[in-house]
Parts: C-alpha cells; structure tokens; sequence
C-alpha cells in the first residue's frame, strides 16, 4: 500500500473528540518551530479524508469555512493536513445529514455544545437532539415496513398475472376472474387503474 502522507508538518492546535472548541480556532494556523516531520505519516490530506468518508475535497473544505473542521496542522508548503480525529467529525456530520440535519442545524447543535457551561448540561442537550431523532428514525422505519409489506403482496398479486392468456386485453383486468376474490386487490395495483376506468379501447375524453 502506497503512502501518500510525506510533506513537511507545520504544527497547529490538534482537534478533540467530534467537536471542536471555539477557542481552539485562533491558534488552528500558528505554525511550530521545526523537527515535527516525525508526526506526518499519522496526518492526512483533504483527498485521503474525502476518500476515506465519502465526501468531496469541496465539502470538506466547506465545513472547514463554516468552522465545523479545522486542520490539525499545515504543511511547509501551506497544504492542510489532518489527524484522524477529522475522520470522526466528517462521518459525524455526514450521520447527522442522513438523520435530516441542515449543515445550519449541526452548526447551532456544535455551537450550543461549546456554550454549555456544563459538561453533563451540553450532553444533555445532544441526547435531546438525539432522542427526537430515534422517534423520527422509528417512524420511517415503521412507514417503510409498510411499504414492504405492500409491495409483497403486491408482488403476490402480481405473480397470478403471468397465467393471463397474453392475447387478453388491458381493458380484462377491471373484471380479472384470476385473483382469488376474497382476497383484497392491493391498493399498489389497484391505483393503476386510478378511478377505475381503463384508458384502453375507451372513448373517454
């Protein structure tokens, strides 16, 4: 496996955890004195990041601008380079962006963190973000499931087709005598034929 990681390493101000602190973000670009070149095979660049997490290098720098992301340090040559830490904060938004957060929403759930002025009172607050979000979760999936649910029988439905003569006429199906009529029609392949009325050989305008 090929390393890519070979640059000169500036220091800046390591990220902790998924969050960063707000004050931490003066200090993010102050470069160090030399002999740091030891650390540089445990940085990454932006395209390992991206490449890593799914993202594109311009997402990436994006949180960064909306201050959700900071290097961890600079190359010599000015280029970003990032610990795994930033790995954690990347999948982190991205979890929240399929949950149904704005990137404006995981900037205000950060900032509310950071201003906490307690530890067990900022964790808190993310459970509370959280446990909406599982009750959301919960109802999609129960929705979902019945969507399933739906489209098997549909599919049951459907498979009883297959014995049709093919010369039959779509206009057939209104008055199929296939199906076994106890048997509910599923609204799935009921709505095709909308009010009921087969557009097939119709004079309806």
């Amino acid at each position: 496996m090929t390393t890519r990681h070979h640059l000169p390493v500036a220091h800046e101000q390591s990220i902790g955890g998924p969050f960063v602190s707000s004050a931490s973000k003066a200090d993010a670009r102050t470069e160090a004195p030399d002999g740091a070149e030891g650390e540089e095979d445990r940085l990454l660049q932006v395209g390992d990041i991206a490449k890593a997490t799914g993202k594109t290098v311009r997402a990436i720098h994006h949180y960064e601008e909306v201050g959700l992301l900071i290097p961890h340090a600079r190359s010599k040559g000015r280029y970003r380079l990032y610990d795994h830490a930033a790995l954690t904060r990347v999948r982190w938004i991205g979890k929240l962006h399929d949950l149904g957060l704005s990137l404006s929403q995981i900037q205000q759930i950060v900032s509310t963190w950071e201003s906490s002025s307690s530890a067990p009172g900022a964790m808190s607050q993310i459970r509370h973000v959280y446990q909406q979000k599982l009750e959301e979760v919960r109802e999609q999936i129960a929705h979902l499931e019945t969507l399933e649910h739906e489209l098997v029988a549909s599919l049951a439905y459907l498979d009883t087709c297959e014995t049709c003569d093919p010369a039959e006429l779509v206009a057939a199906c209104t008055n199929c005598n296939l199906h076994d009529k106890s048997t509910a029609e599923p609204e799935l392949v009921a709505g095709i034929r909308g009010n009921g009325h087969c557009r097939h050989g119709s004079n309806h305008r």
